[in-house]
């Protein structure tokens, strides 16, 4: 992941003492202990079986369930394993893990263990109980995945309706206090997106948001054609730095990251030594 928001911006964020080192002079006194002794946080795709059929799923999920899923009892075998190695955050992702029906007993005992667990989810499975479960079981943050406006987050996602239940999601997390974010997969067809989910941001009171780029992987793999060209994606890249600093400036400060291509990182230091030499040599050192 890149921090665009810490790295251009120079925010303090939560998550800053799992991705920068503990030398850091940007990193606030009370963070340091934290990252003293990094390790990797943990994406566990505990099902394959999900609600919705997105042509972009880098895991070719199923709508069935899949007989070599890990039990519950293995499951926590897993999380056992992972706690005596000291992983601090557990992530459930999938497919879609609100289709296991023992996700918070997973999660509860993840965070028994010590770890810090968050899910990633379509969200359009977390109705008022759902949210008010994940909360109880001590659940530190729901990523909740749009793909754009309704219509094009729809005909993404395959089924229709899947946008007003996944804003049902987010109302429903914010209504019990769980802290939300969002995660958008670019390509071709919903780069232009882009600032309609910087919108849905301010417009949802949303405190994150992490652009991935495409993942040539299950059925996204049909997609290869379909990602952006290099300029296109430095113009997209352009474009949520703007949108980044713009909030910053206005005083409405968001956490904005990228994923999956570490070239971001070079390109916002390559930007930055035109715009802010100065700030431009602390980046280099967080990265």
């Amino acid at each position: 992941m890149i921090g665009i928001s810490k790295l251009y911006c120079n925010t303090v964020e939560p998550s800053d003492a799992l991705r920068y080192s503990r030398s850091s002079t940007e990193l606030p006194s009370h963070l340091l202990q934290f990252s003293a002794d990094k390790k990797p946080v943990v994406v566990w795709n505990a099902t394959q079986q999900c609600n919705l059929r997105c042509i972009h799923c880098y895991a070719h999920a199923k709508a069935r369930h899949q007989d070599n899923e890990l039990s519950t009892s293995e499951g926590r075998r897993l999380i056992d394993d992972l706690a005596e190695m000291g992983a601090p955050v557990l992530l459930f992702s999938g497919g879609e893990p609100m289709m296991r029906k023992d996700l918070p007993e997973l999660a509860a005992y993840a965070i028994e263990r010590g770890m810090r667990a968050v899910i990633s989810t379509n969200g359009t499975l977390i109705d008022p109980d759902a949210a008010k479960v994940l909360k109880d079981i001590g659940l530190s943050y729901v990523g909740i995945s749009i793909d754009g406006n309704k219509e094009i987050n729809d005909r993404f996602r395959g089924v229709d309706g899947a946008f007003d239940a996944a804003m049902k999601g987010i109302e429903n997390c914010q209504a019990e206090g769980l802290k939300v974010g969002l995660r958008f997969t670019i390509n071709k067809f919903n780069a232009e997106e882009i600032p309609y989910l910087f919108d849905l941001l301010e417009e949802r009171e949303v405190p994150r948001i992490c652009f991935y780029h495409l993942v040539y992987a299950g059925r996204g793999s049909s997609l290869v054609n379909d990602d952006l060209s290099h300029e296109e994606t430095r113009s997209a890249v352009d474009t949520i730095i703007d949108r980044t600093r713009q909030l910053h400036d206005r005083g409405k400060p968001k956490e904005v990251l990228t994923v999956d291509n570490h070239a971001d990182g070079p390109y916002l230091y390559l930007r930055l030594l035109r715009e802010n030499p100065d700030r431009a040599e602390k980046v280099l050192e967080l990265m």
